[in-house]
């Protein structure tokens, strides 16, 4: 660090284009003909002089219109969680948890939401609690997407009747989304979007139009697809991967939780 980005950091901040090579955008001079090109934006103000100093803990930068992670302490994290492991770091009740799957990271990590034991699938775990409220939360929409095998054969006006809505016990829902994937013999596939984060809504939702699930994955979760990752494992998402996770969590919630 240079003398006057030393002084900088304790007084007035750092100068952009370090912040952006440091972050693995790219080289500072490629950074700079960002700026420079006006591809940048600071706290959603696109900024194009080179003398821009910013504070990396508190500004939040974007490239391109896709959100930048500055914080370099923060661990995002794709869980392919497999059957049989509840969503907890520590179970009390001494089942199969999650910690066996983050052995690697210093970092005290946690699960954004849950899936229910018996259900596998993408499971993010971070240390970012703003980050995990957003996701989390139903009341910012962020999409999860689940396939499930049911019993029986499921026809087209089942399928209008989970996007048309359903009424549980808990009050009505319906699927953003819902498609009919494959059905033969004696069950279907059935592809549902969802961004409700009732208790195992899903199956609730197809025991309800009479298909009870025998089997449950979820393979997205907003901008994140579980893709070839096996059962068990567990990987850092890219950096693509977590500037869009990133921008879906700022689009949604503009302002931390607790100033809304």
């Amino acid at each position: 660090m240079s003398f006057d980005d030393t002084t900088a950091a304790g007084a007035e901040g750092v100068r952009l284009q370090k912040v952006l090579a440091n972050a693995g955008v790219a080289s500072r001079r490629v950074c700079e003909q960002y700026i420079v090109e006006g591809r940048i934006r600071v706290n959603g103000e696109v900024v194009t002089e080179l003398g821009r100093r910013i504070d990396p803990e508190t500004d939040l930068v974007d490239v391109d219109g896709t959100a930048i992670q500055l914080d370099t302490t923060k661990r995002y994290i794709m869980l392919n969680k497999p059957t049989g492991v509840v969503s907890s770091m520590k179970d009390e009740q001494g089942r199969p948890d999650l910690r066996r799957f983050t052995k690697e990271w210093e970092e005290r990590l946690y699960n954004v939401g849950r899936l229910d034991a018996e259900t596998s699938g993408l499971l993010v775990l971070t240390n970012d609690g703003d980050l995990a409220h957003v996701l989390a939360h139903p009341s910012f929409g962020v999409t999860k997407v689940y396939i499930a095998k049911v019993t029986g054969r499921v026809t087209p006006q089942t399928i209008a009747r989970l996007t048309k809505g359903v009424e549980l016990e808990d009050g009505p829902i319906a699927a953003d989304k819902a498609r009919l994937l494959d059905t033969s013999g004696e069950t279907s596939l059935v592809e549902l979007t969802l961004h409700s984060g009732r208790n195992r809504i899903v199956r609730r939702m197809l025991a309800e139009v009479g298909h009870p699930v025998v089997e449950l994955v979820r393979r997205q979760f907003g901008p994140l697809h579980l893709g070839t990752l096996p059962a068990g494992r567990a990987r850092e998402l890219t950096k693509v991967e977590r500037g869009a996770l990133l921008t879906v969590a700022r689009q949604a919630a503009p302002t931390p939780p607790g100033d809304s």
